[in-house]
């Protein structure tokens, strides 16, 4: 019987919590720490998933000896410090996308990374999507063409997005994901950015964010967020992917789940793909995603689905999508 991963997550959010869910079901792993600043949280996430060890500051975490590789589910602007400690710790690190909130922050941890000892990997959830990989597969294989147009909706109901507006706005947040799906389906790098936000509340960012991207090629990418949705809207988000070639079309409809209920408080369409609860236990995306990372610890290789660099493009273009938007001009990367 192999020896299990003992593994750590630093940041205990939402999605904090998912990778708790997940990596305490996983058979070759051991969810031995987790950290929070929060005294309250850290005790009610230890106590669920009875984790042995729970530390306020991240760093007490990073100095367990006994610790391989941890889950960093932290906010984007802490990413950078802790990534670096936790590689120069000698740990295994997955990185919840963005990797960091600038190009510059990017550069800061891909250094760390290629020093450290342990293996690195920026969670973009969307290529372990099975739909968003047979697209990738079906363009590789030329089945529609060069591709000239792309199309990216995802949207979420506003009662969603306030919980998220003051801590990241919805291009960075959920416009990273359909970035880094048009760098990956072109193979080619973005030459000019023009954005815009429209604010409909009173939070930090904005509530709509839309972004034109011109790839060097010639192709042609839009991304819409919009995180106002009617809160009675059926689905959680409204995830749409439109790929236009030379010779034919792609469509990725990520928001139909495929399931509808309808009950006394109305339709919903709970999540069937990406972390859904089936028999007690978190199965989907998420799991195969943090499956690959966990396999390529044991088999000792890099993993490379997602490169550094393809992680830290998506957010220089983003990071280029809110400076057009804050100044109404066209953006040429270099």
């Amino acid at each position: 019987m192999m020896k299990k991963i003992r593994y750590g997550i630093i940041g205990l959010g939402f999605f904090g919590e998912k990778h708790a869910e997940v990596l305490s079901s996983m058979p070759d792993v051991e969810l031995s720490a987790v950290s929070t600043r929060r005294p309250d949280r850290l005790k009610e996430i230890a106590e669920r998933f009875r984790v042995p060890r729970s530390y306020t500051n991240y760093r007490d975490l990073l100095a367990d000896p006994e610790i391989e590789a941890v889950s960093v589910v932290a906010h984007m602007d802490d990413h950078r410090d802790i990534v670096i400690a936790a590689l120069q710790a000698g740990k295994h690190v997955f990185l919840e996308k963005p990797m960091a909130g600038t190009p510059e922050d990017c550069d800061a941890i891909i250094a760390a990374a290629q020093a450290g000892k342990g293996e690195f990997m920026v969670g973009h959830i969307c290529r372990f999507d099975t739909r968003v990989a047979l697209a990738k597969k079906a363009i590789d294989n030329g089945r529609i063409g060069r591709v000239v147009s792309m199309h990216a909706a995802r949207n979420l109901p506003a009662s969603i997005g306030a919980g998220v507006l003051d801590k990241i706005s919805p291009l960075m947040g959920d416009g990273i994901h359909d970035t880094d799906l048009m760098l990956w389906f072109t193979g080619e790098r973005v030459k000019t950015v023009y954005a815009q936000n429209v604010r409909v509340r009173n939070f930090k960012y904005p509530d709509i964010g839309w972004a034109m991207y011109r790839f060097e090629g010639g192709a042609v990418g839009v991304i819409e967020t919009v995180w106002h949705l009617p809160d009675n809207t059926p689905f959680s988000i409204d995830a749409r992917l439109e790929i236009i070639g030379t010779e034919g079309a792609i469509y990725i409809d990520c928001g139909n789940s495929g399931l509808a209920i309808n009950d006394k408080d109305g339709l919903s369409k709970p999540d069937t793909r990406y972390w859904p609860d089936l028999f007690g236990r978190r199965v989907g995306v998420l799991r195969d995603e943090l499956s690959y990372f966990i396999e390529c610890l044991r088999a000792g290789k890099s993993p490379d689905i997602i490169s550094d660099e393809e992680s830290k493009m998506a957010v220089t273009v983003v990071c280029a999508a809110e400076e057009s938007a804050a100044s109404g001009k066209v953006i040429t990367l270099t």
